[in-house]
């Protein structure tokens, strides 16, 4: 009896960012069609806007085997004291509430297709950093969800993370930021794709979270600042 050929069908929300166009490239390059969402395809930080972005890729695709979360918003430093509302709202929208809504509106053609989701999160999620209290909080949120949703929608539909490191670093910081590494390199958004590429077909993986950092987290001991 020949092999089922396993569809390759996947909605990139953050798609159009530089991690998500990378992620979304590469898996095109794979041979994977792929719905790249930007902001104005569905707004993440509500369940309505998470379902209509559902909605249009499944339209556009006519499945889901693999949905990414790789949007986010809030990256901003600021001092503990001066954190407003409006940062925390910021900061949580879209990482924290917008996993879970993505992952409520993707739950049922992910397990149709007993597909993945992946979630990019960030290696805040473990690290304190001052100077960004409110994206720590929401990547730690993101992270526990991972785990979380890992558990809620198993055996039909795995959850795995990606932990980014610095992989867009501004002009002039290289030298210092690949000095923080075990690697001695800054990263690149290629790398995230990477991870993401092997989540996508590693069949017995599930609720873990890849960390792709160079060894960073390991070289500042979990306490570096961002």
């Amino acid at each position: 009896m020949p092999l089922r050929t396993p569809h390759k069908r996947a909605l990139v929300a953050g798609g159009t960012g530089r991690v998500g166009t990378a992620i979304a490239e590469r898996l095109r390059a794979e041979g994977w069609s792929v719905f790249a969402a930007g902001s104005a395809d569905g707004d993440l930080r509500t369940r309505a806007g998470a379902a209509a972005l559902a909605v249009r890729a499944l339209d556009e695709l006519g499945g889901l085997d693999l949905v990414v979360h790789a949007a986010g918003d809030g990256f901003v430093p600021k001092p503990v004291d001066d954190i407003t509302e409006e940062d925390w709202d910021a900061a949580m929208g879209v990482t924290a509430k917008g996993t879970l809504f993505l992952a409520q509106a993707a739950a049922p053609a992910l397990r149709d297709a007993r597909g993945v989701l992946v979630i990019v999160e960030d290696v805040a999620s473990f690290q304190a950093w001052p100077s960004f209290a409110a994206h720590c909080a929401a990547k730690a949120a993101q992270a526990m969800l991972t785990r979380v949703l890992a558990r809620a929608l198993a055996p039909e539909v795995r959850v795995c993370g990606v932990a980014p490191g610095a992989v867009a670093v501004e002009p002039g910081q290289e030298a210092r930021r690949a000095a923080e590494t075990l690697l001695g390199r800054v990263g690149d958004p290629d790398d995230v794709a990477e991870a993401v590429l092997f989540l996508s077909a590693a069949g017995y993986v599930t609720g873990a979270t890849l960390v792709v950092d160079g060894g960073r987290m390991l070289k500042s001991s979990g306490g570096g600042s961002p």
